[in-house]
Formats: structure tokens, C-alpha cells, sequence
């Protein structure tokens, strides 16, 4: 189990975030909230990563808000500032990661997906991305531009990640000289998500979580 904290983002303001320890670390990560908030699934993912030998920390980008339903998720999604979040929250959680030492990844779902996808382009300190079903406008970051050995993982039932928009992402990332590698799995949008049961699918979050983990043993 881990706790809040409070860390210092480099523009000299502070933001909470949940920290869950390993007893023996083998890196960090950075791990960044779906649409609905800092809830106890996302923090029980941050738990599950500290279990499986990273130290996790999940900025709370909302501030303690948390969202009850889809509508509000949306609202709440749509006003938050994408670049000062990745910028200022995300970098400042890595920076706050790296003080203990060790390589630090950033990794989301949703809404964290695409915030991953920011990090791994404009963070100078990240060192991996781990993205789940989140793409982000070319204007806010292109793929082209990513820095740091890649994988993502998509559903092949999305409206919002739709497989065109896959495939445009495969598309962008030809030819970048780290590592990029996009899995597919049949299935719907938030598939990881226990929590959801209309649609999460255990045999896709299953072989998800083996890739993401053997990934980040690779590259931290």
C-alpha cells in the first residue's frame, strides 16, 4: 500500500501524487491517471508496479477531484491543461523519482496514454514510455519526435484510439532510432480496467501487464 505525498514540480509549485515503494527497486515509473481521476483503481495499478519491483508514483493532475460518470470525466478531462500537466506534474514526478536514483518511465491510460506519449517526446529526464489506449493531438506532441524506447498497447474496438488512428501512430514512428513496439488486442477502450467490468478483458490486461513489465525490466 502506498500513501500521498507532496512534490515539487520545476516551475517551484507543489502537487500531490500517490507513492507506492518497491523493496527492492529495479527503476521507477510514473504512472498517469485514466479521465475518472486519482481513484483506488489507479492507485491500486501504482501498488501492483511497487509489488513487481518499481517505485510508482501517480500525480494527481485533478487536485482530489474525482469523477462519478463519463459526462464529468469528459468536463473534467477537457479542462485540464495537457502541457502543464505533462510539463510540470509528470516531469516534476520523474524528477522526484530520479532523486532516489534509478532510470524513471512514464506510463497512462486514457487520458494518461496520451499524457505518456507527451512525456516520452518533451521530458528530457524520461527514460521509457509505456502508453495504453491514448494518442494526443500532433500539435501537442509527434510521435515522430519520441525520445525513449516506446510501447503501447491499444484495443481493437475504440472510438476514441480508433485502429486508423493506430495505424496512423505505427505509421508516424517508422524509422526512429529507439525502440518502438505497438501491440493490438481484441477487445474494447479501458480493457485494463478491472474496475470496469463491461469492459475489461483479463486475458488482454494479462498479456499487457507481462509486456509492460518485461519492458521495463529491459530498458530501466
Amino acid at each position: 500500500m502506498g500513501s500521498m505525498i507532496e512534490f515539487k514540480r520545476p516551475d517551484g509549485q507543489t502537487s500531490p501524487g500517490y507513492l507506492a515503494e518497491a523493496a527492492n527497486a529495479k527503476g521507477n515509473i510514473v504512472v498517469l491517471q485514466e479521465w475518472w481521476g486519482l481513484n483506488d483503481q489507479i492507485k491500486k495499478t501504482a501498488d501492483r508496479f511497487a509489488q513487481a519491483g518499481f517505485n510508482a508514483l501517480v500525480p494527481d493532475l485533478y487536485r482530489g477531484r474525482l469523477a462519478s460518470d463519463q459526462d464529468e470525466a469528459s468536463h473534467m478531462m477537457n479542462g485540464l491543461d495537457f502541457m502543464d500537466a505533462a510539463l510540470q506534474d509528470v516531469r516534476g514526478a520523474v524528477l522526484y523519482l530520479k532523486q532516489g536514483g534509478g532510470k524513471t518511465a512514464v506510463g497512462g491510460f486514457c487520458m494518461g496514454g496520451a499524457l505518456t506519449i507527451i512525456a516520452g517526446v518533451k521530458v528530457p529526464e524520461c527514460d521509457a514510455a509505456v502508453c495504453y489506449y491514448g494518442i494526443p493531438p500532433k500539435e501537442a506532441a509527434d510521435p515522430a519526435q519520441m525520445k525513449v524506447p516506446f510501447l503501447a498497447h491499444f484495443a481493437t474496438q475504440d472510438d476514441w484510439c480508433t485502429p486508423e488512428a493506430v495505424a496512423q501512430l505505427r505509421k508516424d514512428m517508422q524509422g526512429l532510432s529507439v525502440p518502438v513496439d505497438i501491440h493490438e488486442y481484441e477487445g474494447h477502450h479501458a480493457f485494463f480496467n478491472e474496475a470496469r467490468p463491461e469492459v475489461f478483458n483479463r486475458n488482454a490486461a494479462e498479456l499487457s501487464w507481462d509486456r509492460t513489465i518485461s519492458f521495463l525490466e529491459r530498458t530501466l
